[in-house]
């Protein structure tokens, strides 16, 4: 099986450029760790609210932006990673049993790093 791979290079980078965009509506790039994105409280000033109940919110809304900020950083790790094995010719292999991986399960996730088999295996 020959899997177009720019087909899944373009379907990649749109997806990397949503991304991108998520995390940077949730906070911004860390400038000492490349790759590497921090969530920012929503425009409250944390430290300045009076009201302990009002300062708790702020607080809690960060710790929430800061799970969802996590979750996309992976993903676009992951998203990268799949770029990076098209550039190398290497994409479309199980990481874990070198199998191919199927076609309609990296039409569903084009960043997949498993193949069907392997998929609830971490890697």
């Amino acid at each position: 099986m020959k899997l177009d791979t720019q087909y899944f290079k373009q379907k990649l980078g749109e997806e990397k450029q949503l991304l991108e965009k998520e995390l940077a509506s949730l906070g911004h790039k860390n400038p000492d760790v490349p790759g590497d994105w921090e969530a920012t409280p929503e425009k409250h000033n944390i430290d300045q609210e009076a009201d302990k109940n009002l300062k708790a919110d702020r607080y809690e809304e960060l710790e929430e932006r800061s799970g969802i900020s996590a979750e996309l950083e992976n993903r676009l790790v992951n998203v990268n990673i799949a770029l990076k094995k098209i550039e190398g010719a290497t994409y479309g292999a199980c990481e874990i049993g070198n199998k191919p991986i199927e076609e309609d399960r990296l039409k569903a996730n084009p960043a997949a790093r498993t193949c069907k088999e392997h998929l609830n295996e971490k890697v």
